[in-house]
């Protein structure tokens, strides 16, 4: 990871999406602590509902963004959208209802989904080598795992110092650093083909989903998506149920269990620069969703044991599951950069922001409905959906033997 840090445009993109990470993470703290604030009795519905329309922008705006702004310069790109991250930011203090709550939240999360696919693109021109760039996805994973993990402790040490609500200026000054550290740092221009026809926008914003069902090499990635889903959106919505109700812990248990989960998947994150170098990207990602799978079942039966053993167990299996979520989500990157057209990697990109955000769309849902059928029937349902999902992958991903033939695919 070192040697991807020693490239000074790559130090400085990571540095921006490291501070701009830390200031989403003081934003999630500060949200629910505002939604509180406006709404005592219903603030659960309010976050939820922020939530979906989180992911909502996320499915909805990625392609459309990147049809939009294809022809304009990637940094002017980021810096726009860190600009606009940060007035939304600095202007959430000032709240004084619920729905304007959801407008800027909705503002907030259109502007990332034009920043992030458009910074996945990037990496892959600064980072030529393809052990440099392998580094710069882990990294990646370790910075979403990081924020995850310290900024609700940083968001609490600051609330020993302030409000509540001035933690959305944090949050404004990490955007502000992002786009300054965007700004200084040389992006390569766009790769366009000479010699290629304009797209009409509608063309241009299916073109990304168009790449993903023509390459043979991605098409696994749309099935992976949701195996991820399903074993994460698990995770993440019934680990407080499961810590509370079933073992009868206090909320000190759910930040252990979810920090374990964030640990599998920071430990994936640095073991796989050495393991791509030794294996190819299919047993790996196809080995990671089988853990998934794997662990979401073996849930079932742990959700029910003593408190204590069932505790134990429950950790070591949310460090598999994250083990298996570093293991298929990490090298997703390499595939796209191998498997389409350097031109084409901003629409790839934001297809895979857009498409993978459409399963957890679908599956954070469908994790909290299923509660009527008990923990164990949720678990083994989702398990069932990661299950099929990683057989379709399996079914899917071409035999290495295939694997040449990709440009036949994409040009049909």
């Amino acid at each position: 990871m070192r040697r991807a840090l020693a490239h000074p445009a790559y130090r400085r993109l990571f540095l921006a999406q490291v501070v701009a990470l830390a200031g989403t993470g003081l934003a999630t703290v500060a949200l629910g602590l505002l939604a509180y604030r406006l709404d005592p009795a219903g603030a659960a519905g309010v976050l939820g509902t922020a939530f979906a329309i989180k992911m909502i922008a996320y499915v909805f705006v990625a392609p459309l963004a990147a049809a939009a702004l294809s022809r304009l310069p990637r940094r002017a790109v980021m810096v726009g959208a860190d600009v606009v991250r940060l007035v939304v930011a600095a202007s959430l203090p000032f709240v004084g209802e619920v729905w304007q709550i959801y407008v800027l939240i909705f503002l907030m999360q259109a502007a990332s989904a034009t920043f992030t696919p458009t910074f996945q693109s990037v990496i892959p021109d600064v980072l030529e080598d393809e052990e440099d760039y392998t580094a710069a996805l882990s990294l990646s994973r370790v910075a979403y795992d990081l924020e995850a993990v310290l900024s609700p402790m940083l968001a609490a040490a600051l609330l020993l110092l302030v409000p509540a609500n001035a933690l959305f200026f944090g949050t404004a000054l990490g955007f502000a650093a992002s786009a300054l550290l965007v700004l200084a740092t040389a992006v390569p221009a766009r790769r366009v083909e000479p010699d290629a026809p304009e797209m009409p926008f509608g063309d241009r914003a299916r073109h990304g989903t168009r790449l993903f069902l023509r390459t043979p090499s991605l098409r696994p990635i749309l099935a992976l998506n949701l195996a991820v889903a399903a074993a994460g959106a698990f995770v993440l919505v019934q680990t407080v149920v499961i810590a509370r109700s079933s073992f009868g812990f206090g909320d000190e248990a759910v930040a252990l269990l979810l920090a374990a989960n964030g640990a599998g998947s920071m430990a994936a994150a640095f073991a796989l620069p050495s393991v791509l170098r030794r294996l190819p990207e299919r047993p790996v990602m196809l080995g990671g969703a089988v853990l998934l799978v794997a662990a979401t079942a073996v849930a079932a039966a742990a959700v029910t044991a003593p408190p204590l053993v069932g505790a134990v167990a429950i950790a070591a299996l949310w460090f598999a599951v994250g083990l298996g979520w570093g293991a298929v989500e990490t090298p997703v990157g390499r595939l796209i950069r191998r498997g389409v057209p350097a031109g084409d990697l901003a629409p790839a990109f934001a297809a895979q922001f857009s498409l993978s955000h459409a399963c957890w769309l679908v599956t954070y849902p469908l994790a909290g409905w299923l509660g009527f059928i008990g923990l164990p029937g949720t678990a083994l349902v989702l398990a069932v959906v990661a299950g099929v999902a990683t057989v379709v992958a399996w079914r899917l991903w071409p035999a290495p033997s295939a694997a040449p033939a990709e440009s036949e695919s994409i040009s049909g």
